[in-house]
């Protein structure tokens, strides 16, 4: 009787096991990127999230920007060591599917208006709970380029 109950619950564990295993593969992978300085990550999360697309396309991707991190998404925006102009790059993202969000909490504390970013940016309430909501709830993994 031990020896049937033994097999019956190994049985049940592989199952189970296969189970997880088959519902994480099935789904697409979503993650997160969190923009909080412009200057440091900008360019490099830009050419990081291409990278990740040309490598797994079916990859959704939201980019979380506040603090100095909003500016990546200001109109005329440029990377200050090569003069590279983000808006093209991130306009290339977004018809890939890349979601591009500014803190609106940012805004506020720097006196920022909404048409001052570029038409490829949205809005958030606050760019930390974002970010927070997209890990904990919605099971998005997290990228700090």
């Amino acid at each position: 009787m031990k020896k049937i109950l033994s097999i019956i619950t190994a049985a049940a564990l592989a199952f189970g096991f296969a189970s997880i295993v088959s519902a994480q593969s099935s789904g697409n992978t979503k993650v997160v990127y969190h923009i909080d300085d412009a200057e440091t990550q900008g360019l490099k999360g830009l050419r990081n999230i291409r990278n990740h697309l040309d490598v797994s396309p079916q990859t959704t991707i939201i980019v979380v920007t506040h603090a100095n991190g909003v500016d990546l998404l200001m109109e005329g925006a440029k990377d200050k060591k090569n003069n590279t102009e983000y808006a093209p790059l991130v306009s290339a993202l977004k018809s890939r599917g890349v979601k591009f969000e500014v803190c609106e909490i940012t805004l506020k504390n720097r006196n920022l208006k909404k048409d001052q970013f570029i038409l490829d940016a949205d809005f958030t309430p606050s760019g930390v709970v974002r970010v927070a909501d997209l890990q904990y709830k919605d099971g998005f993994a997290y990228i700090k380029p």
